[in-house]
C-alpha cells in the first residue's frame, strides 16, 4: 500500500522525491499502520475506563456496549480523532 501510494504521489507531482525512495516508502508504511491501529488504541483504553464500572455491568446496571459506544464516542470528540 505504502509503495501504491509513493507512487501515484511522486506520478501526479504532489511530492518531489530528493532522497531515498526506500525511506520514503517505509515511512508511509509506517504512518498507514499507525491510523490502522488507532481505533484498536481507542478500543483499548475505553475498556480500561470501564473496568471502574465493572460491579454495576456484572449487576446489570450499566450495558456495557451502550456505555462502550458512548465513551468511544466521547475519547474520540475530545481528541478531534478521526476513525
Amino acid at each position: 500500500m505504502a509503495e501504491s501510494l509513493a507512487s501515484r504521489l511522486a506520478e501526479e507531482g504532489c511530492i518531489e522525491l530528493t532522497g531515498d525512495r526506500k525511506a520514503l516508502v517505509e515511512s508511509l508504511d509506517h504512518v498507514i499502520k499507525e491510523e490502522l491501529s488507532l481505533e484498536d488504541r481507542v478500543n483499548t483504553e475505553v475498556r480500561q475506563l470501564l473496568k471502574t464500572y465493572e460491579k454495576q455491568i456484572e449487576q446489570g446496571q450499566v450495558d456495557y456496549q451502550k456505555m462502550f459506544q458512548i465513551v468511544k464516542q466521547k475519547l474520540v470528540r475530545e481528541r478531534g480523532l478521526i476513525l
